[in-house]
């Protein structure tokens, strides 16, 4: 054992790194996001048990489950917008597994959420960030948190209006700073999608998307406890599941940080 891995293991023996869980529980009641009614929707979390003890099974207990690619705490491959669509190795079981892993830089604007659910995090509000933190590296991600978690239920966690949902997310050139001059793996929020809940209307529509993946980069939606993350020194761990010619995947993501 190389002597990193071996201090690495001896201080989460010892409790001086923990391991966070980032990931909200994948159940019949995770909130899906809601699309307008001209585009197919995603279908919610079904779990049917095949045995459980019983006659169908004596021994043991499973289940079939059936949900959307894109449900509950997931993994946006670039080959899920149509800008990542011949992005080379973009999909969920060609992605080199290196890529899944990366220092976390956590971007705390809860305040700012908590005053406008439209906020978006401006080039000027990175620039800040950057001038308390250093410069994001190269290959990190870069996790926005916004408190948006602890909204309880689906009316909370969509926030949506007649002119349609309310949620935070990043500005257009910021996405864009974010995947050309930083060269991050990818972005994660803990709203349901990685763009503003406005961000139909946008130039371009949906901009973290159609910037992020026509880059190559990955996304992170439904993320939970950020708040036990500092602002950097974690690291990410975020591997979607291998599906073949997979858009994306719920996952479990994790981080490694000071305890």
């Amino acid at each position: 054992m190389s002597d990193v891995l071996h201090r690495l293991v001896e201080e989460l023996s010892a409790g001086t790194l923990q391991v966070v869980d980032l990931t909200i529980p994948l159940g019949p009641d995770t909130v899906v996001i809601e699309l307008p009614p001209m585009f197919a929707p995603s279908n919610g979390v079904s779990i049917e048990p095949i045995s459980r003890y019983d006659d169908a099974g004596p021994a043991w207990y499973w289940n079939n489950l059936s949900f959307g690619e894109h449900t509950g705490t997931h993994f946006d491959a670039p080959i899920h917008w149509v800008t990542g669509a011949k992005q080379p190795n973009g999909t969920t079981d060609t992605i080199p597994p290196g890529r899944f892993v990366g220092p976390a830089c956590v971007i705390d604007v809860e305040e700012a959420v908590a005053a406008d659910s439209d906020f978006l995090l401006t080039p000027e509000g990175l620039a800040a960030w950057e001038a308390l933190h250093g410069t994001v590296p190269r290959g990190a991600w870069v996790l926005l948190r916004t408190g948006w978690s602890r909204r309880e239920g689906k009316e909370a966690f969509l926030n949506v209006a007649d002119d349609g949902p309310h949620s935070p997310g990043f500005h257009q050139e910021t996405s864009r700073i974010l995947a050309e001059d930083r060269d991050v793996l990818g972005v994660g929020v803990e709203t349901v999608g990685t763009d503003a809940g406005q961000a139909g209307a946008f130039d371009p529509p949906f901009p973290n998307h159609t910037t992020m993946h026509g880059a190559g980069k990955f996304g992170l939606a439904s993320l939970c406890n950020l708040d036990q993350l500092p602002a950097t020194g974690a690291v990410v761990i975020a591997a979607p599941l291998k599906i073949v010619d997979g858009s994306g995947s719920p996952l479990r993501v994790i981080a490694l940080a000071p305890a």
